[in-house]
């Protein structure tokens, strides 16, 4: 049979299924009725005979019709509007692309390429390989179906015939695809189906969600997904030898290299396929990758992005994030993965509490890189210690040339004794409270404890922030002021930019456009003052941190380090009038770091940081509220150097001196309360004695021991106790108890 013989009887065909239903309806209208009226005796005439032809011929065509009936498609719009991709993208705040994470794992799906993004040449080769008459027939290729006929009337191998058109339909109406379902009556469906979708859209638009619905390779859908996961390329850079293996995989994905390369080749029509068998075995090897997103913030990416196709317009800001993350990965280097393997770094905007900077890791020699520096709970060590002090000078119990005593003490808790010490094993005796905190003195630090409160303090440091603290302030006791409760570094930021916002918090914000919410008074902004610049005074931490660590700056800046317990965390927080920097360095699985100190470890990060921020305009002291005055100080006995201070209005000093004996309460200093006692035995019981001490002004107080007078206060008596528990009380002339204190001898 002619090849154009084969084409006019299917055109007819299809023609009759699409036109014999209204011919049926006609007949049932009219001719039937001359038919009916001749009843059964009509039925043996040629007419009538003819007639039942007829008629089971129009059930036969009723029945093709309805069952190649194609499902009803979407127009261009819905299957756009319907793309959901599998990835979310995050942006900065001048909606530059920072990161993106894959949500959806069913498919691999990139956002939609437009047929104007992909390479011509990528088009036009796919396209020469799997419909070349595309742009001249209607949905279907009656050329290509009469060839295939043909070719299996001849016992050949058969060629397909899909069209693109029919192959977007099947991906429109998947039933239109069914395994097990490809009779003639279904391929006619489909042919159906694709001339009902060129009557309605473009030829532009069908070949674009041809492009962008195939499946290329495993979980890669459309050619967006295939160009980056195969060639690491975006579709805009595909060559002619990239489409034809693309164009190679479609008729099937799951293919073999080797097979591949021989259809690529084929299509090329090449006479050498080496480069293509070498070209097919690298496609389909390891999973390539590109970075069609810098990775600025992956730690962030997964907190924020969590549906298909979301798209979040943060407050970051690129160039500060790349300088953030660049100044800790130096770092991290520098110390290397045996001493700290892990840091976290966050800049705030002071004025508008926008995130600028949000560095959860870097990676490099970290051992749990997935994991949120910025988000983790970790011990706060002295970073609490400027909101102890804030308080004490708000209440009025401190100025900032108080002095406090950095000298040994043991505290009585229900777990034991408590004795706090300095970072150093030192202690400094008598100093100013503006250097006891700007040197992150700890024992100073429990006596201005002593004077606030622990649950005073507890509820001041929630007031900040800081909601990790979920327990009572004798759940943390005495050492919630050396910063024992676990923070955040988000929470860090926050709580200190309080400080330089003149005592007024409110929560930071990461995505752009979100409503601020409004602050609240936490700190007075006198007192906030005064510790800021107790914190921005390098003289004052000199003698911790030395006259030229990483905190001091070359513009007005406040800053405090801080230590966890058995060295895990090293915290470095400050702000200048424009930004708060908040930054972490330690090991997120917990173990110790080493040779990591306070001013070597976060500081050199905040420092850098700090600087760049400040490149072009320096930062300035923050304006000082009429509620502080200012006095020139001098200190008695040599304690520190005259200088200026600053004090709440009304509460200046002009000199500081130690208090005479006699002003002070009397109360036993030693034993400590709690303290235990064990007897030696190879020392005789008489020789091991108990001093007794008491200061203050105790004359005419006497000391009683269990039931026994141990005589005057005064008389510094040493006492014999046997082994068991003990009870040592101070008494005024009166007999009321002054001091008590209860101590064990083993």
């Amino acid at each position: 049979m002619k090849f154009a013989a084969v084409r006019e009887r299917l055109g007819r065909l299809i023609a009759r299924v699409d036109g014999f239903p209204q011919a049926l309806g006609r007949w049932l209208g009219g001719e039937r009725t001359a038919w009916r009226e001749r009843g059964w005796r009509g039925v043996l005439t040629p007419p009538g005979l003819a007639w039942g032809a007829i008629a089971m011929l129009a059930g036969t065509h009723i029945a093709v019709d309805w069952s190649t009936q194609p499902p009803a498609l979407p127009d261009y719009a819905a299957v756009r509007a319907a793309w959901q991709p599998s990835e979310a993208w995050l942006y900065d705040r001048e909606g530059r692309l920072i990161d993106s994470v894959r949500v959806d794992f069913g498919a691999r799906r990139l956002a939609w390429t437009r047929l104007d993004d992909i390479a011509p040449i990528a088009r036009d080769t796919i396209l020469a390989a799997e419909d070349r008459r595309f742009r001249s027939h209607g949905g279907v290729d009656w050329l290509a179906l009469g060839g295939a006929l043909r070719d299996r009337a001849e016992g050949r191998r058969g060629r397909g015939a899909s069209t693109i058109s029919m192959q977007l339909a099947a991906y429109l109406a998947p039933q239109l695809a069914s395994p097990g379902r490809r009779g003639m009556g279904d391929k006619l469906r489909q042919m159906r189906a694709a001339r009902a979708l060129e009557a309605r859209w473009s030829k532009d638009q069908i070949l674009e969600a041809y492009l962008n619905l195939a499946g290329f390779r495993g979980e890669a859908q459309g050619i967006g997904a295939a160009a980056l996961g195969l060639f690491g390329k975006t579709p805009a850079t595909l060559t002619r030898d990239d489409a034809l293996l693309l164009a190679a995989l479609l008729p099937d994905p799951q293919a073999g290299s080797a097979r591949v390369a021989r259809r690529a080749c084929a299509l090329a029509k090449a006479q050498d396929c080496a480069r293509f068998a070498g070209a097919a075995a690298s496609m389909l090897g390891p999973a390539r990758s590109l970075a069609l997103d810098p990775g600025l913030a992956p730690h962030l990416a997964q907190h924020l992005l969590d549906k298909p196709g979301l798209r979040v317009t943060t407050t970051l800001d690129a160039r500060i994030q790349q300088a953030a993350a660049a100044a800790l990965r130096r770092q991290l280097q520098g110390l290397g993965g045996t001493r700290a393997r892990d840091g976290a770094v966050i800049v705030a905007d002071n004025a508008t509490g926008e995130v600028l900077a949000y560095v959860g890791g870097i990676g490099g020699a970290s051992t749990a890189p997935s994991v949120d520096g910025a988000a983790a709970y970790r011990q706060a060590g002295s970073t609490l210690k400027p909101f102890l002090y804030a308080q004490a000078i708000e209440k009025g119990y401190l100025t900032a040339a108080s002095i406090l005593d950095d000298s040994p003490v043991q505290l009585d808790t229900a777990s034991g004794l408590y004795v706090p010490q300095n970072y150093d094993r030192a202690f400094k005796g008598p100093v100013s409270a503006r250097v006891a905190l700007a040197g992150s003195l700890n024992v100073p630090a429990v006596r201005t404890l002593l004077l606030t409160g622990v649950d005073a303090f507890r509820d001041r440091l929630w007031d900040s922030g800081y909601r990790g603290l979920v327990e009572d302030g004798q759940y943390y006791g005495y050492s919630l002021a050396l910063g024992s409760a676990e923070v955040t570094l988000l929470e860090q930021v926050a709580a200190y930019r309080s400080l330089a916002r003149g005592g007024r918090w409110s929560p930071l914000r990461l995505v752009r456009g979100e409503r601020p919410a409004a602050a609240r008074r936490v700190t007075s902004p006198e007192a906030a003052w005064i510790v800021a610049d107790m914190l921005a005074d390098p003289n004052a931490r000199a003698g911790t941190f030395g006259p030229d660590s990483a905190l001091r700056l070359p513009f007005w800046a406040a800053a405090k380090t801080g230590t966890s317990k058995a060295m895990r965390d090293n915290w470095c927080i400050g702000f200048s009038d424009r930004f708060t920097v908040g930054v972490w360095v330690g090991n997120l699985e917990g173990d110790p770091m080493r040779a990591v100190s306070g001013t070597s470890g976060a500081a050199p990060v905040w420092r850098d940081v700090m600087l760049a921020l400040h490149r072009e305009t320096p930062g300035r002291a923050l304006p000082r509220p009429a509620g502080v005055e200012q006095r020139t100080v001098r200190f008695a006995a040599g304690i520190e150097q005259p200088r200026r201070e600053y004090f709440l209005s009304g509460a200046g000093l002009s000199e500081v001196a130690a208090a005479p004996a006699a002003s002070r309460r009397p109360r036993i200093v030693n034993p400590v309360a709690g303290s235990v006692y064990a007897l030696d035995p190879d020392i005789p019981a008489d020789r091991q004695r108990l001093a007794i001490a008491v200061t203050g002004d105790t004359t005419g107080h006497r000391l009683l021991l269990d039931r026994g007078d141990l005589g005057p206060a005064d008389s510094r008596p040493l006492v014999q106790a046997p082994p068991g528990q003990h009870r040592l009380r101070l008494v005024d002339l009166g007999g009321r108890v002054v001091d008590q204190i209860l101590f064990t001898v083993r």
